[in-house]
């Protein structure tokens, strides 16, 4: 459904409600009772669990899977699959500067490029009454995935230019499937950057944070938001994160999110932080109601702020524990605790 995100954003600010924006899909298969492996190789599937989700929780805007294997496969990357895990990448597609040459860029027909696709066409055509965001990979979290995570750290040192020459094609693939996303009718996207995490802050602006404003710049406007997530130690990147342009900013539990939040300006939004499987997943619902109060009364004088998971909730969360997250939030807004 069409939509004016900046009009979205602006009635955020001035509500004196909290939303609740988890990455939050998998609680969706789990009531369509679907295996993680059935649902990230069926769009329908796929669809229906980001569906069941909006019929089930107040979230204020619906996203997708996030399975972080999709666009390497489509450049070439062998996946693991299990029944009920999310997918990972296994080996490498590049090692050397000539296989990065060698290198193409994949279009959208690829892997499961195209599930995606029709996965997110089909939330936006049928969930009217919130934003739909999809989601992908960020530009060094796929390098890093193709050229493998914990080489790719060794080669930004000594052969820097190889890996921007990665980090091109990778940037290539990823405007275009973006602005396929917005094509099919998703009102943003959110932009899983996790490994860049791991990079110093000048480090993450010359090898995440230019090509990530790149897709900022080709794909957002008023009817479309991008949000950058990076749920690694971010507390040193939050100036090179907001250098993207990006209109969101998602933080992970590693991150002190309300030193983040004197950061950044008023009119980017930023979401986080209950750890998905601290507490989430492993946590009781007592814990889960106590964590997500605690961050609330935390960021209360931030009007830009909205409640998040940390990264994706993983499979197997209990779903009391999810009532207890929407519960806390509830009780808040309605002025139903001290």
């Amino acid at each position: 459904m069409e939509r004016n995100m900046r009009r979205w954003r602006d009635s955020v600010l001035q509500s004196r409600k909290r939303l609740a924006i988890p990455v939050m899909t998998h609680p969706g298969i789990a009531l369509r009772g679907n295996t993680v492996l059935a649902t990230v190789t069926n769009p329908r599937l796929h669809f229906e669990a980001v569906r069941a989700v909006a019929q089930t929780y107040p979230t204020g805007a619906s996203t997708m899977i996030m399975d972080l294997s999709v666009e390497a496969q489509a450049f070439g990357a062998e996946v693991r699959f299990g029944d009920n895990e999310v997918p990972s990448v296994v080996g490498r597609c590049v090692d050397d500067a000539a296989s990065i040459d060698r290198l193409a860029v994949p279009g959208l027909d690829e892997a499961r490029v195209g599930q995606w696709l029709e996965a997110s066409q089909l939330a936006a055509q049928t969930i009217s009454d919130r934003p739909v965001l999809a989601g992908c990979i960020g530009p060094f979290s796929l390098a890093a995935r193709l050229y493998d995570v914990t080489e790719v750290m060794t080669a930004i040192l000594i052969e820097p230019d190889s890996i921007l020459m990665l980090l091109e094609k990778c940037t290539q693939f990823l405007i275009s499937y973006v602005q396929a996303f917005k094509g099919a009718g998703a009102n943003g996207i959110l932009i899983a950057e996790p490994v860049a995490g791991v990079l110093s802050s000048d480090l993450c602006t010359e090898f995440s944070s230019v090509f990530v404003k790149r897709i900022v710049d080709a794909a957002q406007d008023e009817g479309f938001l991008v949000i950058l997530h990076n749920c690694g130690d971010t507390d040193t990147l939050v100036s090179s994160m907001h250098g993207t342009g990006a209109g969101g900013l998602h933080f992970g539990n590693r991150c002190d999110i309300v030193k983040a939040l004197a950061q950044i300006p008023q009119d980017t939004l930023v979401f986080g932080n209950i750890d998905p499987v601290g507490v989430f997943k492993s946590a009781s619902s007592l814990t889960v109601r106590s964590e997500t109060l605690q961050l609330l009364r935390a960021a209360k004088k931030y009007s830009n702020f909205i409640l998040s998971s940390g990264c994706d909730v993983p499979p197997d969360v209990p779903l009391e524990n999810i009532d207890a997250f929407f519960q806390a939030l509830s009780d808040y807004n309605e002025g139903r605790i001290d």
